[in-house]
């Protein structure tokens, strides 16, 4: 697997793990260990790295925590231009301040949200909310991502929103990052705005049908731990392997699927480094038990993650 990144306005190539946010024992991000992991994942192949998504526990930490945590990152040796921000926050003044914080610092790109706190807000409204950002950060040179992912937010991204962004923002607007995890959406999405936008799906089963399509790449939770696998079913999705690949995924997906999903991604890092200090999480996660993840780990390691593979 070989990394790749593209210079285009049209978005990114290749797999950018939503990375997964160590904490110390004091609940606060451990900086060297998250920079330790960014660097291990851009080694293996991955384009670069998503921080402070969902996966990331990005609404979680506070405004200024995110900026630091970017601000090392970059001192602890990960490129910039590596590096995509999840800028989202419930109060779009503080989205605008962490979008222009992480465009200054020439990141590759930010991914955003709706306005998420108040629900059955017209398309008006969103529409609203990006332009403020747009027009706050009052640059030609970045990239925004919009962040559909309305099972956790409870807000709609419409069609007729991202068409008027397009249209009123072509250079700016580079991707659509599909967290629905609704195929049929996926590819609506695809078929309505890929090129020149980018669509990027979060859940993994959907990248062999995404790739066909036209999609470059991938924001996965998965690629914690699996970049290579996640890699392969997108940009290889008619290898003969893919098959394979897919089944891999669905088994590690159906190991999770009865726990609260971060902590056990955070359980399976856990397991893999021989390193409690990755089952924590912060509130309001509730971290697995000693217990329930020990009982989870043996599952993973009958699993057997080969990290040279997958």
């Amino acid at each position: 697997m070989t990394h790749s990144l593209t210079n285009s306005r049209n978005g990114f190539q290749g797999i950018w793990p939503a990375m997964l946010t160590p904490l110390d024992a004091q609940l606060n991000i451990d900086h060297p260990k998250l920079a330790a992991h960014a660097l291990s994942l851009i080694g293996a192949g991955c384009g670069g790295v998503t921080i402070f998504g969902t996966t990331g526990e990005g609404p979680s930490f506070s405004f200024q925590e995110r900026k630091q945590a970017v601000e090392q990152l970059i001192a602890n040796g990960v490129p910039a231009e590596r590096i995509m921000v999840s800028t989202s926050c419930a109060a779009v003044t503080e989205t605008l301040e962490l979008t222009r914080h992480a465009v200054d610092l020439g990141v590759h790109g930010c991914l955003v949200l709706p306005p998420f706190f108040f629900k059955g807000i017209s398309d008006e409204g969103i529409l609203n909310g990006y332009v403020q950002i747009i027009e706050g950060v009052n640059r030609k040179d970045w990239r925004l991502y919009l962040y559909h992912i309305p099972q956790v937010i409870g807000v709609n991204l419409s069609h007729g929103v991202i068409a008027e962004l397009l249209k009123r923002y072509p250079g700016i607007i580079a991707g659509i990052k599909d967290s629905s995890c609704d195929r049929t959406h996926s590819v609506a999405l695809a078929q309505a705005f890929m090129p020149p936008l980018t669509v990027y799906v979060g859940f993994e089963p959907d990248l062999p049908t995404m790739g066909p399509l036209g999609s470059t790449g991938a924001i996965s939770g998965l690629a914690n731990f699996m970049p290579r696998i996640v890699h392969r079913m997108v940009l290889e999705s008619t290898a003969p392997g893919t098959a394979h690949d897919a089944q891999r995924v669905q088994t590690i997906l159906d190991l999770l699927k009865p726990h609260s999903l971060m902590p056990a991604l955070k359980s399976v890092m856990a397991t893999l480094h021989n390193d409690p200090s990755w089952l924590r999480v912060r509130a309001p996660l509730v971290a697995m038990t000693p217990e329930a993840h020990a009982a989870f780990a043996q599952q993973v390691q009958q699993f057997s993650i080969d990290r040279t593979r997958e």
